[in-house]
């Protein structure tokens, strides 16, 4: 799979648990890429961000969840 279509999904991904009322619980950033806890009530998803466009997206979405609360 390329870059690109890595990165699309990825974003994918987290437009749609955020769309799905999930919130940005947790964050962890090494070597192996991003690690981000989604929750919504009792329900939890970790998933893993390891493209650069998709990691500067999901920091953007952080932001703006930020700035909303």
């Amino acid at each position: 799979m390329s870059e690109h279509q890595q990165s699309t999904e990825e974003i994918k991904k987290v437009d749609h648990y955020l769309d799905s009322g999930f919130k940005i619980k947790y964050v962890y950033e090494n070597l192996s890429g991003m690690f981000v806890e989604f929750a919504r009530q009792e329900e939890v998803i970790l998933m893993q961000i390891l493209t650069a466009d998709a990691r500067k997206y999901f920091s953007a979405k952080l932001q703006e969840q930020t700035l909303l609360q």
